[in-house]
């Protein structure tokens, strides 16, 4: 009996060891196989023939902080949903309005950017890796010697408002003056960007109630003003507590490094976005309020 189930064990290990379904050391690791169509395959340094795990997809908002890093800076925080109703409108019939700053209680400010003169490629460069929306208040004169360097920051969705032609100080204007210089930039604007601005700021905040008339007729929604001004470094505030408030317009310029004593475009835009955010605002886009 005994020989006879020696027999029988030495029969079924020969098989089992013909059919591969043991291997001769219980503790050696598995052969390696050929990966099928689409799977990942092993590389130098697996180990065990073992494949590279998929690359772990980068965490949301990654693509965001590297384009902030590349200038210097930190992501702002997203802005809250617009309204459903714009707290600035102008009633039918009604005067334009003027305002400073857009009523509401989000910690949010606007930025918008005026004349045109200084046209930094870097800074198209910056404003489409930041997406940070700005309005620009552009002059025909500053803007006539080279109109396709706003093509781009126009299409990529920042707001295209009027200046006026020439930049006067339109309280010295007649109402008939005005209205040439304000519909006159309207027509020119539309013609080259193919949209009409709503938003109009006179230079230097200057204006009368002519302005307001003559803007009016010129399909212009709200005359814009401002609360501060970037310059070189720091905020000028109109306020005597000299700190940002929810709604706040701001004031920057196109301007280069004859202008502001060496430092270039893109550096006065990340200064002023710093000042933004140590005060703890994000930046919305002020043609969603107004």
């Amino acid at each position: 009996m005994k020989k006879t189930i020696a027999l029988w064990a030495a029969l079924t290990a020969v098989a089992l060891l013909m059919t591969g379904c043991a291997s001769e050391d219980p503790t050696a690791a598995p052969a390696p196989r050929t990966p099928a169509a689409g799977e990942a395959r092993p590389s130098a340094g697996d180990g065990a023939g073992g494949s590279v795990p998929d690359k772990a997809p980068a965490a949301p908002g990654a693509a965001a902080a590297a384009a902030y890093r590349k200038w210097g800076l930190k992501p702002f925080a997203p802005p809250p949903a617009p309204p459903a109703t714009k707290p600035v409108v102008r009633r039918p019939g009604g005067p334009v309005p003027v305002i400073s700053d857009v009523p509401t209680t989000e910690k949010i400010v606007f930025i918008t950017i005026d004349d045109g003169a200084e046209k930094d490629p870097e800074f198209v460069t910056m404003m489409k890796d930041l997406k940070v929306p700005v309005t620009m208040f552009l002059t025909d004169a500053a803007i006539r010697a080279d109109y396709a360097y706003f093509a781009p920051l126009v299409a990529q969705g920042h707001g295209l408002a009027n200046h006026t032609l020439t930049h006067p100080d339109l309280r010295t204007l007649s109402r008939e003056a005005q209205r040439r210089e304000i519909c006159g930039q309207q027509t020119k604007l539309t013609q080259r960007y193919g949209t009409a601005p709503r938003l109009f700021r006179p230079p230097y905040g200057n204006w009368n109630e002519d302005t307001r008339a003559a803007a009016g007729t010129c399909g212009v929604d709200a005359i814009v003003l401002w609360r501060e001004s970037m310059q070189i470094k720091n905020m000028q505030y109109q306020r005597g507590d000299r700190k940002l408030r929810p709604g706040d317009i701001i004031l920057a310029h196109f301007r280069g490094p004859s202008e502001l004593k060496g430092r270039t475009m893109t550096e006065m835009t990340a200064t002023m976005l710093r000042r933004i955010q140590e005060q703890g605002f994000t930046v919305a886009r002020l043609e969603d309020y107004v």
